[in-house]
Formats: structure tokens, C-alpha cells, sequence
């Protein structure tokens, strides 16, 4: 079971580090402060446990042993939890998790993991706890407000496998508790949430239980066939098998398990298309492949769908609002502009890179500059490679990269925008998909 397997994505939904943890000096939470000795034995604990999650938990738990009122004690108690996690040590999860949440109860890598650890222990009390982290964990992830911008399909993904996995934990510990309709309820709201091979072979467990063979049967199928890169191959293989046995047992043979098969292809990949419809709602430009595919949005929400500007040559800028070059360039590109301000078949796309949308129009007004006409790039960064800001890429009349400019060249860059300008309303630039002068 991949029972820890994505534990850190709930980090990252957060926006918290999901990296194995690598010990710091712990911050001194109240006075007074410590003495020389215990100063010099936790820097020698955690120079001692900086290359080994194992080491780490040895000499940090010798650390609390020889100083158990130490200042340090919810930093180290941290610090075990997040190591804990890494080496599957469910025991050392729940004792130093729990002891995290006590102090800080939305932590949602401690709510995950211990909820999950809490079942794999087992007994009932650690059932009944199991299920109440999870639901907080649970309730954590709906309460979250919508994604927004370029990213916002890959956060809800991130959401929704952590909530489909706070469903089955709970599912899981109503196992435990003899409660095996609960259980099966909570399953497929994990499968509707997220439909892989592990929710959908989690229901079929659930309908097993409950004597519901030729329902368990259909949904074993779809976590055989269903789409998803993530599962192993030796859990696909599983599943098969477990499938075959379930379908001789009822049916004497493996006649008719072809077509049951196909069926559940089906519906598997309607339910995952469902999801993906869901996901590209947040991004209208997810799918997008080119330019001519986007809809960018300006300060105020209003969308310009870069198909309506075929026909036209167009200078996109990518800046940000950390980025000093960007501002020297910025008095330039207005000269620039000037000298074709006469022209309409040159349009000028200020696209701001920030990720945080809501620091752009304070920047503006803070810099006096025209916010009329300034986009947010919604994704364009990805489709057209650009991987340092400034950077200027100039379309021609079809749409194809005419020219790039990476960075900003104070002495030469009127000059060298206005004749790449030039080249793409003749056709002399490269155009080429994604190519163009450096």
C-alpha cells in the first residue's frame, strides 16, 4: 500500500517544505536561555545528524534524553516527526506527531501522517484518533479558497490527492472500528474526488468486505485499467490477478471478463476525462500549445484571446516586478512604442511574470507607470520556453517567433528591438516556432 507515499505533497499545498528534513539549530522558544554544555551537545547532534534521517532520530532522542526540560524540545520534536516520516517508523510518527499538533494543530504533514500512521498501528483508540487528524486534515484542504493563475490545475490536483487520501485514512480506521458501511461510503468519496488505481482498488476492498462481489469485481477492473502513470506495475499486476480469481470464483471461469474489462476502460477514463475537464476549467490555457491558443487577463480580469491579434506583429515582454533590468528597460520600450505609434499592425504585450498577482498594480502606481494594456502572462512563459526575465520574444504576422531578446543590453537595445521589429513586419526574422535571434 502507498500508505506514506505522497505524505510531503500536503506540504506543498501550503506551500510548506516538502524536502526531507535536514537539521538546524533549533530556534530557543522561551527563557532562560540554555547552558554552554547543552548548547555544545545539540550543535554536535546536529552536525552529528545531518547526512542520516536514522542518525538524526538516534542522536536527537539522546539529546532530549539527557535533556528533557530543554527550550529546544518542540523544534526537535519537529524535526523527529519529519524524520520519522522519512524512515516509515509509524511508532516514532504518533509519539512525536501528536505531540507536534498539540502545539500547532494545523500542521498538515504532521495531521497526514500521523492520521496514517495511527492506522497502520492499529486497536481502536488509535482508529478513533486516526479518523479525527484525518478530518481535520480533510477539512484543512476543502477550507483552502480556489487556485488561481497558470498553476492553479496543478495546486487542485495537489488538493485533491491529499483529500482523497484523508477519505481513505479515515475509511481505513472505520475498518478498525467495525464500522464497515462508513468505510465503503468514505472509499468512494475518495475514488469520485480522485479516481486512480488506489481509490478504485479501495472501494472494490470496501465492497469485498461487505459481501458485495460482483460490485467489488467492476471496480476492481477500473483500478486495473484506469489512467494512471502514478501506480506501479506490480500493484497493476495485483489487481489483474486478484480480479481473474474473484471472476473465476463467481463464474467458473474467465469467459466474459474480456468485455467486463472493456466496460470498465469506459467508465475508468470518463471519470478521469470528468476530472480533467474540472482541472482545465481553473486554466483555460492548460491544453494550450500555442501562442495563437491563449487568453491572457489584464489587472482588472478582463481577457484578450491572442487569436484576435493574428495578423499582427507582436513584441511580448516579460518582466516582473522584482526585477531590476526590467525597470531600466522599461523607459525604453516607451520610446520604442513611440516610433511606431503610428503603425497598427504592431502590438506591444507588457506580461508580468509575478507569481503573487496582487503586487503588480501597487507596483505600478508605486512607479507611476500606464498600467492600460499590462497582462499577466497566464502560462505563455511555458509555451514559449522563457526561463529568465527580462525577456522579449517578437511574433511575426503568422504567429511564429520571429526573434528573441534574453536579458537587457542598456547600450543596444532600441536599436536592436526596433530592427528585429523591423525583420518580423518583412519577414526577415527566423520564423520558427519557438526559435529567433538570441
Amino acid at each position: 500500500m502507498r500508505s506514506l507515499t505522497f505524505l510531503f505533497a500536503a506540504a506543498l499545498v501550503l506551500g510548506q517544505t516538502a524536502a526531507p528534513p535536514t537539521p538546524q539549530p533549533p530556534t530557543q522558544t522561551q527563557l532562560p536561555p540554555p547552558s554552554d554544555a547543552e548548547q555544545k551537545d545539540l550543535m554536535h547532534a546536529v552536525n552529528e545528524g545531518a547526512n542520516s534521517t536514522v542518525d538524526l532520530v538516534r542522536v536527537f532522542e539522546a539529546f532530549l534524553q539527557k535533556y528533557p526540560n530543554t527550550n529546544y524540545r518542540p523544534d526537535i520534536e519537529l524535526n523527529l516527526t519529519k524524520a520519522s516520516i522519512q524512515n516509515r517508523d509509524y511508532a516514532r510518527i504518533a509519539k512525536y506527531g501528536e505531540r507536534v499538533l498539540a502545539r500547532t494543530a494545523d500542521d498538515v504533514v504532521s495531521l497526514d501522517a500521523v492520521a496514517q500512521a495511527l492506522v497502520e498501528l492499529g486497536g481502536k483508540d488509535n482508529a478513533e484518533k486516526a479518523q479525527q487528524y484525518a478530518r481535520k486534515f480533510e477539512d484543512l484542504i476543502e477550507g483552502m479558497a480556489p487556485p488561481t493563475g497558470a498553476s492553479a490545475p496543478q495546486t487542485q490536483e495537489e488538493r485533491d490527492r491529499a483529500d482523497a487520501r484523508a477519505l481513505m485514512t479515515q475509511g481505513r480506521a472505520r475498518v478498525i472500528l467495525g464500522d464497515n458501511e462508513e468505510s465503503l461510503r468514505m472509499m468512494q468519496r475518495a475514488y469520485y474526488v480522485y479516481p486512480d488505481e488506489e481509490t478504485a482498488r479501495a472501494v472494490a476492498d470496501a465492497l469485498l468486505r461487505l459481501g458485495r462481489t460482483d460490485e467489488a469485481i467492476q471496480r476492481l477492473a477500473e483500478a486495473f485499467v484506469i489512467p494512471d502513470s502514478r501506480a506501479k506495475n506490480t500493484d497493476i499486476m495485483a489487481d489483474r490477478l486478484h480480479l481473474g480469481q474473484l471472476w473465476k470464483m463467481t463464474h467458473d471461469s474467465e469467459k466474459g471478463l474480456g468485455d467486463e474489462i472493456l466496460a470498465a476502460y469506459d467508465r475508468a477514463s470518463s471519470a478521469v476525462e470528468l476530472r480533467q475537464k474540472k482541472l482545465l476549467e481553473l486554466d483555460p490555457n492548460g491544453a494550450a500549445k500555442s501562442v495563437s491558443e491563449f487568453t491572457i487577463t489584464d489587472l482588472d480580469g478582463k481577457k484578450l484571446q491572442m487569436s484576435s491579434l493574428q495578423g499582427k506583429v507582436l513584441v511580448l515582454d516579460f518582466w516582473a516586478t522584482w526585477c531590476e533590468p526590467c525597470r531600466a528597460q522599461h523607459p525604453i520600450y516607451g520610446e520604442v512604442m513611440q516610433h511606431y505609434a503610428k503603425r497598427n499592425d504592431v502590438v506591444f504585450l507588457p506580461l508580468s511574470t509575478d507569481d503573487d498577482h496582487s503586487v503588480v498594480k501597487p507596483f505600478l502606481e508605486s512607479q507611476m507607470w500606464d498600467r492600460k494594456g499590462v497582462y499577466f502572462d497566464d502560462g505563455l512563459q511555458r509555451v514559449l520556453g522563457v526561463s529568465q526575465i527580462p525577456t522579449t520574444v517578437i511574433l511575426d504576422k503568422k504567429g511564429m517567433v520571429s526573434s528573441r531578446m534574453n536579458g537587457f543590453a542598456p547600450d543596444r537595445f532600441k536599436s536592436d528591438l526596433i530592427e528585429r521589429i523591423d525583420d518580423a513586419l518583412t519577414g526577415n526574422g527566423s520564423a520558427k516556432p519557438g526559435a529567433g535571434k538570441p
